[in-house]
């Protein structure tokens, strides 16, 4: 593979050649819209200072979004240079990936990385901050981070021989992850914009390709540019929290995530027969349309995770209520799906429900594809279109599947039909499993002290007493 991926420059080259031309109006001549408009505009070189070429194209990522390229070339010195924009709005939510690479074709995986994204070799402990933004791949965009940091070292070798010690550390690892010699690895993508992403591949399991959106904090919303949400907001509810009634909607005022503007909440506690209490969440904004419903459990930490594994044969089973917990994994085995912890959110609604929760956010959300899309080959497409038939066959009940469950808080549920709650499902096992030390650590539950903490307190005020 080349270290050196350009697919600014390529989309560009192969694009310009079709390019229609713009008359004196800034309209263009020809009227095919199958054809792409590669805008050209006489712009300064920050090199030279001379006159070089910016070129423009609209295109889109497949089963992502709509993206401005952009390719300047200064004939006159050679230098060159090429970045994205976003071409539409900000996202109501941020996003974050991680992708965890095992082999050398994991290398290959596209990227978009906005302007405002923050990437991260988690393994390699190197942090990229906002700066251009760029459409490459893991390799290039790796390789670009290593090139950065070879560049000054001879500098760093003189005058701070101890820090270029701890960076070739760096470098040289960085080359063995490159060669593939230092498999498994990871790479995220943090962007409060929404508008960064990395390739998913329907072959990947649980734990390989990750998407998680969230709520931008205050500082986030102000470094976009968007309205400031710290102002305080009440509840609304006029009592005591000890006082919600079940199955009574309660509502309060907030903001909405996507156009800052202010919005109502809805909350209604529902008692889930032989599990807990949940609270469903709803926001709705009249202003751009913003929807989101969530499930919130509550209760003490369990001290073991719970697995609940469901067989599903007919509709009768995909009608089953089930909670899937924000903390939850899923996994249909038969249909190579799988849900990481967080990137639903939680959901309180039927099997059938839920998958088709998981079908419409793949196609809508995460996969926005549109007419037009280019760079996505046959062998992905085809992947693809079997992965989405598999998924619609057991939406509508025509193909068995299982439905596995992983939740390390125990907070999930599925409905069981058996005829005595304290007999077992047929169809479904349970069973109960010790947290792993990466999902203690994800859950912050490793630093979290829930005993003896006041005498540690104590404790802590007499040392300073003492000082």
């Amino acid at each position: 593979m080349s270290s050196h991926f350009d697919p600014i420059g390529q989309k560009v080259e192969q694009l310009d050649s079709k390019a229609t031309t713009k008359d004196t109006n800034g309209e263009p001549v020809d009227d095919n819209d199958d054809e792409r408009l590669v805008e050209q505009i006489e712009s300064l070189c920050m090199n030279c200072h001379k006159n070089g070429t910016t070129r423009l194209l609209l295109t889109a990522i497949p089963y992502f979004r709509e993206i401005i390229l952009m390719s300047f070339q200064c004939d006159e010195c050679g230098f060159q240079n090429n970045e994205i924009q976003a071409a539409n709005e900000l996202q109501a939510k941020g996003a974050r990936y991680e992708l965890r690479l095992f082999d050398m074709a994991d290398f290959e995986r596209q990227v978009v990385k906005s302007d405002t994204a923050t990437v991260k070799f988690i393994e390699l402990d190197v942090e990229v901050p906002p700066g251009r933004g760029q459409l490459t791949n893991i390799e290039g965009l790796l390789s670009t981070v290593i090139d950065d940091l070879e560049s000054n070292q001879g500098a760093r070798r003189e005058q701070q021989p101890e820090v270029a010690a701890k960076v070739q550390d760096i470098i040289d690892k960085g080359r063995a992850m490159l060669a593939g010699t230092a498999f498994p690895f990871r790479v995220a993508i943090d962007d409060p914009a929404g508008n960064s992403f990395i390739a998913p591949d329907p072959r990947d399991g649980v734990g390989k390709w990750e998407k998680r959106e969230y709520l931008r904090t205050s500082d986030q919303n102000e470094m976009l540019g968007l309205a400031d949400t710290r102002s305080s907001i009440t509840t609304g509810l006029g009592e005591p929290e000890d006082n919600v009634v079940s199955e009574q909607v309660y509502q309060f005022p907030s903001h909405c995530p996507g156009c800052m503007h202010p919005c109502t909440t809805n909350m209604k506690m529902v008692d889930i027969p032989h599990f807990r209490q949940v609270v469903l969440m709803n926001t709705s904004c009249d202003d751009c349309g913003y929807k989101s419903n969530d499930v919130k459990t509550g209760g003490e930490i369990p001290k073991l995770g719970k697995k609940i594994t469901l067989r599903v044969k007919s509709n009768i089973d995909l009608a089953r209520d089930i909670l899937k917990s924000e903390s939850c994994a899923l996994e249909c085995p038969e249909l190579h799906l799988s849900v990481n912890p967080g990137t639903l959110g939680g959901r309180f609604t039927t099997v059938e429900g839920l998958l088709t929760n998981v079908r419409d956010d793949l196609k809508s959300q995460i996969f926005e594809t549109g007419t037009g899309h280019d760079g996505l080959s046959e062998g992905e497409k085809t992947r693809w279109t079997e992965f989405f038939e598999d998924l619609d066959k057991a939406v509508a009940g025509e193909r068995e599947f299982s439905i596995i469950l992983a939740d390390p808080l125990a907070a999930s549920y599925v409905q069981s039909l058996a005829d005595d709650p304290g007999q077992p499902d047929e169809q479904m096992t349970v069973e109960e499993y010790e947290r792993t030390e990466e999902e203690e650590e994800d859950l912050g539950l490793k630093d979290m002290k829930t005993e003896n903490y006041a005498e540690d307190a104590e404790g802590a005020k007499e040392g300073e007493a003492a000082a």
